[in-house]
């Protein structure tokens, strides 16, 4: 039986100039990730999904995801085009992607989502995964950089929609995005908070929270931050 052919096109229509386009994406039967990292960073064997989320309309240049509203208000036209599109020279983006092309699309889809203003959760997203891509190369200096821009959006949608809901996975990802910039304290109450709350029923997430706390305090032992006799950084 042959290999199968790793991507095929889809038909989409830019939200902003409605013009339609082709965009690649990776066939579902080869999705399946041989690791993730606990900040759900996933990693394959061959043709890598994540390069493929953003979709780049050749015509106006407007990049996108899934999760963008299907079209644009005329205020976020005018945005996008002061302040991205009328540099925009035209490009096609809908082929085979490299890792250079990819981040290309990545910051361009964070250009287009700043103009319009759009959803911090849209913006946050896109941020953790740019520092994603720089993990794939090794980059911890623009990765971590990245994450701490995506950390600070993730707190600003926590802010704004997760206080009066119970948003386990955002809660999560704010703890773990703490370690691993090394704010330990900040990462042990994010944890704690998840961990505690008698109205969070995510099973799934608790039982990360809980195994990323041990990660920590080996991480604390590891760093010699001092610790109080609950294995808690002192002070916190």
């Amino acid at each position: 039986m042959p290999d199968l052919i790793p991507l095929y096109s889809i038909k989409v229509k830019c939200c902003n100039c409605e013009h339609g386009f082709s965009t690649s994406r990776v066939r579902p039967s080869l999705k399946k990730a041989i690791r993730r990292d606990a900040d759900f960073c996933a990693y394959y064997k061959n043709e890598n999904p994540d390069y493929y989320v953003v979709r780049v309309c050749p015509s106006c240049g407007f990049a996108s995801t899934e999760n963008s509203a299907d079209k644009l208000t005329d205020l976020q036209r005018k945005a996008f085009n002061e302040q991205v599109g009328k540099r925009w020279k035209s490009r096609d983006f809908g082929d085979k992607r490299s890792w250079e092309t990819a981040l290309e699309t990545y910051k361009l889809a964070l250009l287009c989502a700043q103009s319009i203003n759009d959803k911090d959760r849209i913006i946050a997203s896109l941020l953790h995964h740019i520092a994603w891509l720089y993990r794939y190369q090794g980059n911890t200096e623009q990765e971590q950089r990245f994450l701490r821009y995506s950390l600070a959006e993730y707190v600003k949608v926590y802010e704004k929609d997760g206080i009066a809901g119970n948003d386990a996975r955002l809660m999560y990802l704010i703890g773990e995005l703490n370690r691993r910039i090394g704010e330990f304290s900040v990462a042990v109450m994010w944890f704690s908070r998840l961990i505690n709350d008698q109205k969070i029923m995510d099973a799934a997430m608790i039982r990360a929270a809980r195994e990323q706390w041990v990660v920590l305090r080996e991480q604390m032992r590891g760093e010699a931050v001092d610790m109080d006799a609950d294995g808690l950084p002192s002070g916190s």
